[in-house]
C-alpha cells in the first residue's frame, strides 16, 4: 500500500513524486513526524506550496532554492494548523507575496462538543496564530495557471484540516493530498480537544467515497498506492479498538491511561501518551453515543464506566 518501511529520503531535497508535483521534507523527523513533515509543490510554472511546514530557516532556503528559473510561488496552502505544518507560511508569503489558503483559524471546525472540552490540553501543538488570508470551504477550489486542487473539509485530526484533489488541465489526476488524515505510516492522531473521532470517522468515509482516488500524499511518510484500501483499514482499525476499550471496561471503570496500558501492549512506551489520548477520544465518542459514562467531568485521569 505505502512504501514506508524504506521510506527515508535526503532531507531538503526536491524529488519528483507525481504529475506536477514534487516533494521536500522539512527537518524535523520525531516519532510523530516520521521522517519529517512533507512539504509539497504543485504546477509547473506558477506553484503551490501545500504544507510548508515548521519555521526553519533551512526548510524554508530548500523551498526557495528548488525553484527553476521560470518558477514563482503563487499560492501557499494549508492543511490544517498543527505547528509542523503551517507556521513557516507566514515567513514564505513574506518572501514570495503570495496568499496563504486554509480552512480557517485553528479553532475552525471544532466540534461543539470540544469547545466545551478546551481545558483538556494534551493537544499535537496548535499554531494559535495561523490566519490564512483566504478561507477555503469544503469543495472550494485554489486555482492556479495549469492546476487547481478542490479542498474536502475533513475534520477529525483537527477541525480545520482538509485534503485536495489534484486536477491538471481541468482533468483528475487521481492524486490527492491528504494530510494528516490519511497516512501509511500510522494511523492518525486524534487528540482532544483538538481531534474528535467521531467527525474523524465521518471524514474516512467521505474520502471513501469519493471516486477515482489512485494515490494519497500524505503530510508525513511515503505515498499511498491504494488509499481506499488503505481508509478502509483505518476505519476497521478504530473499530477494533472501541471494541478493545469496551471489552477492558467489562471488568470495571478505567482512565484512559489505563486503558491505554492494558490495549498497547506493543507500541514503543514513548507513544503511550499519545496512546492515552487516542483512548481518551474513542471514550468521548462512546459517551456521546451514551455507550460509556464518565464519572465526574471529563478529563485525562477520569474514570469511565459501560452503561
Amino acid at each position: 500500500m505505502d512504501g514506508s518501511a524504506d521510506f527515508n529520503p535526503k532531507i531538503g531535497t526536491s524529488v519528483n513524486v507525481g504529475p506536477a508535483i514534487h516533494r521536500i521534507i522539512a527537518p524535523n523527523p520525531s516519532a510523530m513526524t516520521f521522517r519529517g513533515t512533507n512539504t509539497y509543490l504543485v504546477g509547473t510554472r506558477d506553484l503551490a506550496v501545500i504544507d510548508p511546514g515548521p519555521p526553519d530557516e533551512a526548510h524554508l532556503d530548500a523551498i526557495l532554492s528548488s525553484l527553476q528559473g521560470h518558477q514563482r510561488i503563487s499560492h501557499i496552502i494549508v492543511t490544517h494548523s498543527h505547528i509542523d505544518h503551517s507556521p513557516l507560511a507566514m515567513v514564505l508569503a513574506q518572501f514570495t507575496g503570495a496568499k496563504v489558503h486554509g480552512f480557517g483559524a485553528s479553532k475552525s471546525g471544532r466540534a461543539e462538543i470540544m469547545s466545551t472540552l478546551a481545558d483538556l490540553g494534551g493537544g499535537e501543538g496548535i499554531d494559535e496564530t495561523f490566519m490564512p488570508d483566504v478561507v477555503v470551504p469544503h469543495l472550494g477550489e485554489i486555482k492556479g495557471t495549469d492546476w487547481s486542487l478542490r479542498a474536502l473539509h475533513t475534520p477529525g485530526h483537527m477541525g480545520n484540516h482538509l485534503c485536495f484533489e489534484l486536477d491538471l488541465d481541468g482533468t483528475f489526476t487521481g492524486h490527492v493530498f491528504s494530510g494528516d488524515h490519511v497516512m501509511g505510516w500510522a494511523s492518525s492522531m486524534v487528540s482532544p480537544p483538538d481531534g474528535h473521532l467521531t467527525d474523524f470517522m465521518s471524514s474516512l468515509l467521505l474520502m471513501k467515497s469519493r471516486t477515482g482516488h489512485m494515490t494519497y500524499h500524505p503530510g508525513h511518510g511515503a505515498p499511498i498506492e491504494d488509499p481506499i484500501e488503505r481508509v478502509s483499514n483505518l476505519i476497521a482499525h478504530r473499530k477494533s479498538r472501541e471494541h478493545q476499550i469496551v471489552a477492558a471496561l467489562e471488568n470495571g471503570a478505567a482512565s484512559p491511561a489505563k486503558l491505554a496500558e492494558q490495549i498497547y501492549t506493543d507500541v514503543d512506551p514513548r507513544l503511550l501518551p499519545a496512546a492515552t489520548r487516542n483512548v481518551l477520544a474513542h471514550l468521548i465518542d462512546l459517551s456521546t453515543r451514551e455507550l460509556v459514562s464518565p464519572k465526574g467531568a471529563i478529563a485525562e485521569d477520569t474514570q469511565f464506566r459501560l452503561v
